[in-house]
């Protein structure tokens, strides 16, 4: 016999089983983990194998006892029992050839001399790894047997029948080997037979739950209708309490279409008083089958028991009340209700149905109302099916924070509603607050309540109400991160409507502490203007002079509050507080006005001296033009000498200037000046200033530094800069000399042609 060998290297091959001499040439070092185990072990694994010959050869004769045994079953299991017993025998002797073969191949361990420890150990996780990697303790699987011909199947029957009833011999109130011995009997078609075990199992234990339900299932899987409608029907007779057999058994009616069936077996659970989770089931089964009702209704109809059909309608809407209505039961008995013309008892289900369906659900509803209103109705009844279909419109707008399309649904509830109507529509707009406190979101929304506020006032007339509106959106406000001062000063102009002037003063401090902002303070100051409250009004510039000292605006108004209470030096004062701040929004505009305000007071002295003072902060060309035309307007002796003056010096002061437009209007109104007053070598004086229009060309650059190419723009050249700059003059003269070259090229071309 040839050995197997371990599946390594051709150098390191070495047999399982070798002669004393092989293995003694085989060192410890160089075998596998595994065999140097087997090494070692080898005494004790030698002692192992007798003891199994031993066993095997007595295992052999209860074999073949058992087979004597079993030859004498009987006449239909003679040709098994032989064949059997043939295996066994031939079995039996092949494991004693090979016990006594192994007894005279096992050699004579040799004694272990070295008991040192091996350099290298072996772990368990190392044999088992070694071992899956080999593949050493794989079974071939058992061959499959395959069946040809009748006889054999009967045969195969007959036995796989004898070891069920045989195990349910053995363990009889083991309920799984009925199952599986019915289970089997199914998989075969078998079906009388299958029952008959399930029916010989319950006779054993009735209350099995599984037991029932597979017996159930089985028929149901084999469309056994009337036989599966028996079982749970037994089932739920013998145990009531099982709430999983009635929900099989009605899941099982409703599947089949049998409506009637699954509802008197509902009613039948009912009566035992079930949990809440059963009652659930029967009311959503009631729920997906509502056309019952109207069916049941319709067919009292039909046979003229009118009444006896308004009943069902009216017992099924209150079976399915408020939670659970459904817009074709009220259709259908409207319509009823519409056949027996009680028009008015049409219009009131129709408006019921409406108020408490959610309008997704009530498109048909709202159809058959429009065309009962055409067919029966009146003007009036038409226009509030209109109304009532863009409220609906309105409802099913889908985002709440559409708050143009709650100020058109408003407009709409306004003009044809009840007060507590439009106050409901109104408290529910109010509810969708901006999820994000910036004011950009709030900017709609405020008007919401604004609108509130202003119906309850003028439409309501209820002021209390009106005050609370008011009093609940300043609250909602986050005055930290922004404010709305229209509705600060809407509550007070209320509160003045209704002569609660504490209660409006109250209201705007109380803004000016919490955000202050310029309309505010402008609103309070007009509010005590009007009020005739000067000392208030003097109070409240301060505060706002303190919140925001850089407005020039507030600076002039204060100014002018004083001058028209005719306090001169108070208002000079404040001006000359106003311009001695270091930051100022438009201080062109306040200087403006303090120079205004001195004109009119005819300080001429006091007018000179602020120009001379705006002067020293800005060069500006207009500041320059204007104080020129002060001195013209004094109307004084040496006026138009002193405005000459100015003009002089505006030009020598602005030679520095790069902007040369701004000189250019300076000469231009300084001309236009001795155009009206002066003499003519004062005009010719004023001409010889005036500059040169020239075309030049520039780069222009990107944004990115790149070259863009080239421009044309317009330069001024003055007398001035030309005279102190002799380039210039160079220029000036190369160009004349280019002139004069091409029209001389020009007559000698066409020597007719004049030249200018």
């Amino acid at each position: 016999l040839a050995l197997p060998t371990l599946r390594t290297s051709p150098e390191r091959q070495v047999p399982l089983l070798a002669s004393r001499r092989t293995r003694s040439r085989v060192t410890t070092e160089t075998l596998p983990p595994i065999l140097r185990m087997r090494e070692v072990t080898s005494s004790f694994t030698s002692g192992i194998s007798r003891a199994v010959a031993e066993r095997d050869d007595a295992g052999g004769k209860r074999d073949d006892a058992g087979g004597e045994r079993h030859d004498a079953g009987g006449e239909r299991h003679d040709a098994g029992g032989e064949r059997d017993g043939a295996v066994l025998a031939a079995a039996v002797a092949n494991m004693a050839a090979s016990t006594a073969a192994g007894k005279q191949r096992i050699p004579k361990v040799a004694k272990v001399k070295n008991k040192a420890p091996a350099e290298v150990q072996i772990t368990a996780e190392q044999l088992l790894r070694e071992a899956k990697e080999r593949e050493l303790e794989l079974l071939p699987p058992p061959p499959q047997q395959k069946i040809t011909d009748e006889e054999e199947l009967n045969d195969y029957k007959l036995r796989k029948r004898k070891t069920f009833e045989d195990n349910i011999r053995k363990n009889r109130t083991v309920i799984s080997n009925w199952i599986k011995y019915a289970q089997w009997e199914e998989s075969l078609k078998e079906i009388q037979r299958a029952r008959s075990i399930y029916e010989r199992a319950l006779d054993v234990d009735y209350r099995n739950i599984t037991l029932w339900l597979k017996y159930a299932e089985m028929e149901m899987k084999n469309r056994q209708v009337n036989h599966a409608r028996n079982i749970w029907d037994r089932a739920i007779t013998t145990l009531p309490r099982v709430n999983q057999f009635w929900y099989k058994y009605t899941y099982m009616e409703e599947m089949l279409g049998n409506i009637a069936g699954a509802r008197q077996v509902f009613e039948r659970w009912m009566e035992w008083q079930p949990e809440e989770q059963a009652w659930h089931s029967y009311i959503n089964f009631e729920l997906r089958y509502k056309e019952n009702w109207i069916k049941y209704a319709r067919f009292e109809e039909k046979h003229g028991y009118f009444a006896h059909a308004r009943k069902v309608f009216e017992r099924a809407v209150e079976f399915f009340g408020e939670e659970h209505m459904d817009e074709h039961l009220y259709v259908a008995f409207a319509k009823f209700e519409e056949n027996q013309k009680e028009f008015e008892r049409v219009r009131v289900i129709y408006k019921y149905a409406l108020d408490k369906i959610s309008k997704q659900e009530a498109q048909e509803l709202f159809k058959n109302y429009t065309i009962f209103e055409k067919k029966f109705g009146d003007r009036r009844g038409i226009e509030d099916i209109i109304v009532s279909k863009r409220r609906f419109q309105y409802e099913e707008e889908a985002n709440p924070h559409n708050y143009d399309a709650w100020f058109d649904y408003l407009r709409l509830v306004e003009s044809d509603a009840e007060a507590e109507t439009v106050r409901e529509v109104y408290e529910r707009a109010i509810a969708n607050v901006p999820p994000i406190p910036e004011k950009r979101h709030w900017k709609r929304y405020i008007y919401l309540w604004v609108n509130y506020a202003l119906y309850e006032e003028l439409e309501a007339k209820d002021p209390e109400r009106t005050r609370q509106v008011y009093q609940a959106s300043l609250e909602l406000i986050p005055h930290k991160k922004f404010t709305f001062a229209k509705m600060w000063l809407l509550y007070a102009q209320f509160e003045i409507r209704q002569k609660n002037l504490p209660f409006a003063r109250r209201a705007l401090g109380t803004s000016i502490g919490k955000c202050p902002k310029n309309k505010l303070f402008k609103g309070y100051i007009e509010l005590e203007l009007q009020l005739r409250e000067f000392d208030r009004c003097r109070k409240l510039y301060e505060k706002f002079l303190e919140f925001g000292p850089e407005n020039c605006t507030s600076w002039i108004k204060f100014a002018e509050l004083e001058t028209i209470l005719g306090d001169i030096e108070r208002a000079r004062a404040i001006y000359e507080l106003a311009i001695s701040q270091p930051r100022l929004d438009m201080p062109e505009v306040l200087w403006k006005s303090y120079i205004d305000f001195e004109i009119e007071q005819e300080e001429t002295e006091r007018t000179r001296n602020l120009y001379r003072r705006l002067l020293q902060r800005t060069q500006h060309v207009k500041v320059w033009i204007s104080f020129a035309q002060f001195e013209l307007s004094s109307g004084k002796e040496g006026s138009l000498t002193k405005c000459r003056q100015i003009y002089e010096e505006a030009n020598k002061t602005m030679r520095n200037c790069e902007e040369k437009e701004e000189r250019l209007m300076l000469l231009e109104s300084w001309r236009s000046f001795e155009d009206e007053f002066g003499t003519v070598s004062d005009k010719e004086r004023v001409d010889k200033l005036m500059p040169e229009k020239v075309k030049k060309r520039r780069k222009v650059q990107a944004d990115d530094g790149s070259d863009a190419g080239w421009e044309e723009y317009y330069d001024y050249i003055f007398p001035e800069d030309a005279a102190n700059q002799p380039n210039l003059k160079l220029l000036a003269m190369a160009k004349l000399w280019k002139k004069q070259q091409q029209e001389k090229e020009a007559a000698e071309q066409d020597p007719d042609k004049d030249i200018d």
